[in-house]
Protein backbone atom coordinates (compact mmCIF):
# COMPACT_ATOMS: atom_id res chain seq x y z
CA UNK A 1 0.00 0.00 0.00
CA UNK A 2 2.71 2.69 -0.79
CA UNK A 3 0.39 4.50 -2.81
CA UNK A 4 -1.26 5.22 0.61
CA UNK A 5 1.93 7.11 1.87
CA UNK A 6 3.09 8.43 -0.95
CA UNK A 7 -0.16 9.63 -2.61
CA UNK A 8 -2.64 10.22 0.14
CA UNK A 9 -0.74 11.34 3.17
CA UNK A 10 1.11 13.84 1.65
CA UNK A 11 -2.54 15.68 1.26
CA UNK A 12 -3.81 18.45 3.55
CA UNK A 13 -7.06 17.49 3.55
CA UNK A 14 -6.33 13.87 5.49
CA UNK A 15 -5.61 13.04 8.72
CA UNK A 16 -3.46 10.37 9.38
CA UNK A 17 -4.02 8.27 12.60
CA UNK A 18 -1.71 5.94 13.59
CA UNK A 19 -2.44 3.09 16.09
CA UNK A 20 -1.15 -0.19 17.58
CA UNK A 21 -1.54 -3.27 19.21
CA UNK A 22 -1.65 -1.29 22.49
CA UNK A 23 -4.46 0.41 21.65
CA UNK A 24 -6.78 -3.17 21.21
CA UNK A 25 -7.83 -3.93 24.50
CA UNK A 26 -9.36 -7.45 22.87
CA UNK A 27 -5.78 -8.93 22.22
CA UNK A 28 -5.09 -12.45 24.20
CA UNK A 29 -2.06 -11.69 26.31
CA UNK A 30 -0.40 -14.75 23.54
CA UNK A 31 -0.59 -12.38 21.07
CA UNK A 32 0.35 -9.71 22.72
CA UNK A 33 3.83 -11.72 23.65
CA UNK A 34 3.98 -13.09 20.22
CA UNK A 35 4.18 -8.89 18.91
CA UNK A 36 6.38 -7.75 21.56
CA UNK A 37 8.50 -11.23 20.99
CA UNK A 38 9.34 -9.46 17.42
CA UNK A 39 11.21 -6.60 18.57
CA UNK A 40 13.96 -9.46 19.64
CA UNK A 41 13.41 -11.68 16.40
CA UNK A 42 12.73 -9.15 13.27
CA UNK A 43 12.98 -5.77 13.25
CA UNK A 44 10.88 -4.84 10.30
CA UNK A 45 8.47 -7.19 11.63
CA UNK A 46 8.55 -5.46 14.66
CA UNK A 47 8.00 -2.05 13.43
CA UNK A 48 4.75 -3.09 11.21
CA UNK A 49 2.84 -4.89 14.09
CA UNK A 50 4.43 -3.35 17.02
CA UNK A 51 5.10 0.03 15.84
CA UNK A 52 2.55 0.86 13.44
CA UNK A 53 5.20 1.84 11.07
CA UNK A 54 5.45 1.19 7.71
CA UNK A 55 7.57 -1.80 6.10
CA UNK A 56 10.79 -1.73 4.73
CA UNK A 57 13.02 -2.77 1.64
CA UNK A 58 15.94 -5.05 2.66
CA UNK A 59 17.73 -2.32 -0.18
CA UNK A 60 15.79 0.92 2.12
CA UNK A 61 19.10 2.97 3.12
CA UNK A 62 17.77 4.69 6.70
CA UNK A 63 15.26 3.09 9.28
CA UNK A 64 13.68 6.51 10.96
CA UNK A 65 10.76 7.41 12.67
CA UNK A 66 8.29 10.33 12.43
CA UNK A 67 8.60 12.66 15.35
CA UNK A 68 6.16 15.69 16.32
CA UNK A 69 8.64 18.47 17.19
CA UNK A 70 12.98 18.26 16.85
CA UNK A 71 14.64 18.21 19.73
CA UNK A 72 18.12 19.17 21.23
CA UNK A 73 20.68 21.34 19.50
CA UNK A 74 21.04 22.73 16.15
CA UNK A 75 23.80 22.07 14.18
CA UNK A 76 23.57 23.83 11.00
CA UNK A 77 21.57 23.53 7.77
CA UNK A 78 22.37 21.73 4.89
CA UNK A 79 21.40 23.25 1.05
CA UNK A 80 21.00 21.22 -2.13
CA UNK A 81 20.57 23.26 -5.36
CA UNK A 82 18.06 22.15 -8.00
CA UNK A 83 15.75 23.74 -10.56
CA UNK A 84 14.14 22.47 -13.64
CA UNK A 85 13.22 18.64 -12.48
CA UNK A 86 15.36 18.47 -9.41
CA UNK A 87 14.22 20.52 -6.52
CA UNK A 88 15.93 23.04 -3.99
CA UNK A 89 15.92 21.70 -0.36
CA UNK A 90 17.11 23.19 2.67
CA UNK A 91 16.78 21.34 6.58
CA UNK A 92 17.85 22.23 9.85
CA UNK A 93 19.06 19.03 11.41
CA UNK A 94 19.55 18.75 15.26
CA UNK A 95 21.69 16.45 17.88
CA UNK A 96 20.07 15.21 21.05
CA UNK A 97 22.70 12.60 22.65
CA UNK A 98 22.26 9.77 19.47
CA UNK A 99 19.31 11.24 17.86
CA UNK A 100 19.09 13.57 14.71
CA UNK A 101 16.01 15.76 13.90
CA UNK A 102 15.67 16.62 10.51
CA UNK A 103 13.06 19.29 9.99
CA UNK A 104 12.60 20.47 6.41
CA UNK A 105 12.35 24.27 5.54
CA UNK A 106 12.11 24.36 1.88
CA UNK A 107 11.64 21.95 -1.19
CA UNK A 108 10.61 23.78 -4.33
CA UNK A 109 11.94 23.46 -7.99
CA UNK A 110 12.15 26.57 -10.68
CA UNK A 111 13.94 28.86 -7.45
CA UNK A 112 16.42 30.97 -8.78
CA UNK A 113 19.45 32.23 -6.43
CA UNK A 114 17.65 35.48 -6.02
CA UNK A 115 14.44 33.31 -4.79
CA UNK A 116 16.74 31.27 -2.77
CA UNK A 117 17.81 34.51 -0.97
CA UNK A 118 13.93 35.49 -0.81
CA UNK A 119 12.59 31.98 0.72
CA UNK A 120 15.36 32.68 3.26
CA UNK A 121 14.27 35.36 4.45
CA UNK A 122 10.76 34.45 4.65
CA UNK A 123 11.73 31.73 7.20
CA UNK A 124 13.57 34.16 9.09
CA UNK A 125 16.97 32.88 9.45
CA UNK A 126 20.10 35.54 9.23
CA UNK A 127 23.61 35.73 8.29
CA UNK A 128 24.88 34.12 11.07
CA UNK A 129 22.87 30.79 10.24
CA UNK A 130 25.35 28.64 9.04
CA UNK A 131 24.34 27.06 5.73
CA UNK A 132 26.27 24.02 4.24
CA UNK A 133 25.71 23.66 0.36
CA UNK A 134 26.72 21.30 -2.19
CA UNK A 135 30.10 22.81 -3.53
CA UNK A 136 29.77 21.53 -7.13
CA UNK A 137 27.66 24.64 -7.26
CA UNK A 138 30.59 27.49 -6.68
CA UNK A 139 28.66 30.04 -8.17
CA UNK A 140 25.13 29.91 -6.66
CA UNK A 141 26.93 29.51 -3.56
CA UNK A 142 29.51 32.91 -3.68
CA UNK A 143 25.88 34.61 -5.36
CA UNK A 144 24.41 33.81 -2.00
CA UNK A 145 27.30 34.92 -0.19
CA UNK A 146 27.04 38.21 -1.94
CA UNK A 147 23.31 38.75 -0.54
CA UNK A 148 24.42 38.58 2.76
CA UNK A 149 24.48 34.52 3.62
CA UNK A 150 26.20 32.66 5.43
CA UNK A 151 26.53 29.38 2.65
CA UNK A 152 29.76 27.06 2.69
CA UNK A 153 30.75 24.56 0.00
CA UNK A 154 30.48 21.39 1.82
CA UNK A 155 33.61 19.18 1.91
CA UNK A 156 33.79 16.63 -0.63
CA UNK A 157 35.89 13.53 -2.08
CA UNK A 158 35.39 10.44 -3.57
CA UNK A 159 33.51 8.58 -0.84
CA UNK A 160 31.56 11.79 0.93
CA UNK A 161 28.02 10.15 -0.12
CA UNK A 162 29.48 7.09 1.71
CA UNK A 163 30.56 8.80 4.67
CA UNK A 164 27.76 10.90 5.25
CA UNK A 165 25.66 8.11 4.92
CA UNK A 166 27.91 5.93 7.75
CA UNK A 167 27.96 9.72 9.48
CA UNK A 168 23.86 9.29 9.56
CA UNK A 169 23.33 5.57 10.36
CA UNK A 170 25.55 6.17 13.37
CA UNK A 171 22.62 8.03 14.93
CA UNK A 172 18.69 7.16 15.35
CA UNK A 173 16.91 8.98 12.31
CA UNK A 174 13.77 11.30 13.17
CA UNK A 175 12.19 13.34 10.61
CA UNK A 176 9.68 15.92 11.84
CA UNK A 177 5.57 14.93 10.61
CA UNK A 178 5.54 18.29 8.58
CA UNK A 179 8.37 17.19 6.54
CA UNK A 180 6.44 15.62 4.35
CA UNK A 181 8.99 15.60 1.26
CA UNK A 182 11.62 14.17 3.28
CA UNK A 183 9.68 11.56 4.66
CA UNK A 184 9.26 10.01 1.21
CA UNK A 185 12.62 10.34 0.39
CA UNK A 186 13.96 8.15 3.78
CA UNK A 187 11.20 6.29 2.94
CA UNK A 188 12.85 5.26 -0.76
CA UNK A 189 16.49 6.47 -0.81
CA UNK A 190 17.75 2.72 -1.38
CA UNK A 191 20.76 0.89 -2.11
CA UNK A 192 21.73 -0.17 -6.21
CA UNK A 193 21.01 -3.81 -7.04
CA UNK A 194 22.77 -6.20 -9.28
CA UNK A 195 20.98 -8.46 -11.76
CA UNK A 196 21.04 -11.25 -8.96
CA UNK A 197 19.45 -9.13 -6.83
CA UNK A 198 22.26 -8.47 -4.66
CA UNK A 199 22.65 -5.32 -2.39
CA UNK A 200 25.98 -3.14 -3.56
CA UNK A 201 27.50 -0.43 -1.32
CA UNK A 202 25.96 2.19 -3.59
CA UNK A 203 22.97 4.22 -3.32
CA UNK A 204 20.37 4.37 -6.04
CA UNK A 205 20.73 8.18 -7.50
CA UNK A 206 16.69 9.26 -6.52
CA UNK A 207 15.15 10.19 -3.65
CA UNK A 208 18.11 12.39 -2.37
CA UNK A 209 17.46 16.13 -2.53
CA UNK A 210 16.68 16.14 1.48
CA UNK A 211 19.06 13.75 2.04
CA UNK A 212 22.15 15.23 0.46
CA UNK A 213 21.28 18.33 2.56
CA UNK A 214 21.15 16.45 5.51
CA UNK A 215 24.05 14.90 4.95
CA UNK A 216 25.57 18.40 4.09
CA UNK A 217 24.59 19.68 7.39
CA UNK A 218 25.98 16.67 9.65
CA UNK A 219 29.11 15.75 7.31
CA UNK A 220 30.97 18.91 7.93
CA UNK A 221 30.07 19.32 12.06
CA UNK A 222 30.28 16.07 13.59
CA UNK A 223 33.16 14.72 11.80
CA UNK A 224 34.84 17.85 10.61
CA UNK A 225 33.74 19.95 13.60
CA UNK A 226 36.34 22.94 12.88
CA UNK A 227 35.72 23.14 9.01
CA UNK A 228 34.35 26.45 8.23
CA UNK A 229 33.99 27.83 11.55
CA UNK A 230 35.43 30.93 10.51
CA UNK A 231 33.83 31.22 7.42
CA UNK A 232 31.19 33.77 8.35
CA UNK A 233 31.80 37.00 6.36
Amino acid sequence: FHWIYDRLLTRDDVTYIQTTYKDNPFLDKSIVDEIERLKYTDEDYWRIYGLGERGMSRATIFQFQVAEEPKGQLISLGLDFGFTNDPTSLVKVFKDGDNLYIQELLYHTNLTNQDISQKLTELGLTRFDEIWADSAEPKSIEELHRMGWNVKPTAKGADSVMAGIDILKRHKIFVTKESKNAIREFQNYKWQEDKNGNLLNRPIDAFNHAIDATRYATFNRLSRPNYGRYAIR
